[in-house]
């Protein structure tokens, strides 16, 4: 059995995705997901250079994820990503059984755990994992501050 990742480690990880997307021109973005104690899925921003508009970070490493266990359904599974997901990485990662979300910066502009909607709030969903906030949110918000800024 593998030994759990400090949750730290795991979104140190993240951020260097996210400087792999910011390397590439993409809004810097980065995703890993963990099971047992490893990484199983790594991913990063690349709607651009894909021309995928379904290419967030998240869905990148969910697909390698779900390639690496042989199933779309990923119970058991954290995701750690840098930026508060949006409304169609919540939608997957519900699809998903993510058992655990932790992000680091607030998006107030797509923001679906909580900045402009709450989507792991609704009852509705037939599967509920936890979605935590603010883990190094202040390095993860820095990355993307300074992205734009030097887009200006």
């Amino acid at each position: 059995m593998n030994v759990p990742i400090e949750p730290r480690v795991l979104m140190l990880e993240a951020l260097a995705l996210a400087a792999e997307a910011a390397a590439a021109g993409e809004v810097p973005v980065g995703a890993v997901v963990v099971k047992d104690g490893r990484i199983i899925g790594r991913g990063y921003n690349r709607p651009v250079t894909t021309a995928d508009p379904t290419a967030h970070a998240e869905i990148v490493a969910l697909r390698e994820a779900a390639a690496a266990e042989g199933n779309y359904r990923l119970p058991g599974c954290e995701l750690y990503v840098t930026l508060e997901p949006c409304a169609m990485c919540v939608g997957a990662m519900v699809h998903a059984r993510i058992a655990r979300v932790v992000y680091g910066a607030r998006d107030p502009k797509t923001g679906a755990c909580g900045s402009i909607t709450d989507l792991p709030a609704l009852s509705t969903f037939n599967h509920h994992g936890s979605f935590e906030g603010g883990l190094l949110a202040e390095e993860c918000g820095a990355v993307l501050k300074r992205f734009f800024a030097e887009r200006r």
